[in-house]
């Protein structure tokens, strides 16, 4: 829907142009706006979470906590490049999380993002234990 040439699918850049307007923006028509925008996305969001529940089996990809009609509301999509306009028709953006392990997803793709690092498949494996507590052992044990 456009109103004055303005477009309702970006509002970001909606209500840049209107305040590169002299006049001013319009509150009311800025509420409509964002208010679409929101009900939009809303709507969007059910559609992909639906066409994943159909796609993929009731479980967490992560932790393979099975699900059931009666906690399904716990299993979230996950969009794994992080784009919630990324939804190919294949699902082969999304994957299903718990509640858990979805945050813990966000987390760590936060702190790649503050810290530094590639956010890879590597990145999440486990790194190989370097400490050895009984490396003394043997000689404390013949004293």
């Amino acid at each position: 829907m456009h109103e004055k040439g303005v477009s309702l699918a970006c509002p970001r850049q909606a209500v840049a142009t209107m305040k590169a307007r002299k006049d001013g923006p319009d509150q009311g028509r800025l509420d409509r706006m964002v208010h679409e925008a929101r009900r939009n996305r809303g709507q969007r969001g059910q559609e992909y979470r639906e066409r994943a529940l159909k796609l993929y089996p009731w479980v967490c990809g992560r932790c393979g906590r099975e699900f059931t009609r009666e906690n399904l509301q716990e299993l979230t999509v996950h969009h794994r490049d992080h784009n919630h306009d990324n939804n190919p028709p294949d699902g082969s953006n999304w994957e299903l999380l718990c509640l858990y392990c979805h945050d813990q997803e966000h987390a760590r793709h936060v702190d790649q993002a503050r810290y530094g690092g590639a956010a890879t498949a590597d990145a999440r494996a486990p790194k190989p234990a370097t400490f050895q507590p009984f490396a003394g052992l043997a000689s404390l044990l013949k004293k």
